[in-house]
């Protein structure tokens, strides 16, 4: 958490108007418990599995989206096959790393984004997400 004291599952669920389940603390505890990160609906449920929470694949997948129209995490789509749940619901920027499906935060400080269109009318511009997409340096050829 960005240099928040940790609030207990149960009080962020409620204060986002949603009933503090047994499977949504347990899912909450676990996506919450080691601060901001990425995650898709697989890796929660194998964390799940491995704690021995006993909860299905669309249990976690319900309960993200629950948790995402809450306001509790963000949606990070940086690949088609794969879509990413980021516990940083401030506005920021990201760095992924091509064949490693690793998803880094970029610090707000370090990227301007100037010149944005103009919304159409009755619009506004809710964020921005700018995924810059790495990977590792190819090896110099010698002639």
């Amino acid at each position: 958490m960005t240099g928040a004291l940790p609030i207990a599952i149960e009080v962020r669920l409620r204060g986002a108007g949603l009933r503090p389940t047994r499977q949504r603390v347990a899912l909450g505890d676990l996506l919450f418990a080691k601060g901001d990160r990425h995650l898709t609906v697989e890796e929660l449920h194998e964390e799940a599995v491995a704690a021995g929470v006993p909860v299905s694949l669309a249990t976690v997948y319900n309960t993200l989206h629950q948790f995402t129209e809450a306001g509790l995490i963000r949606v990070l789509a940086v690949e088609s096959a794969k879509t990413y749940f980021d516990t940083n619901v401030s506005d920021h920027h990201h760095f992924f790393v091509e064949g490693e499906n690793e998803v880094l935060d970029i610090p707000v400080s370090n990227l301007t984004i100037a010149n944005l269109p103009e919304p159409p009318e009755g619009m506004e511009i809710a964020h921005v997400d700018v995924v810059i997409r790495l990977r590792a340096k190819q090896g110099r050829r010698h002639l």
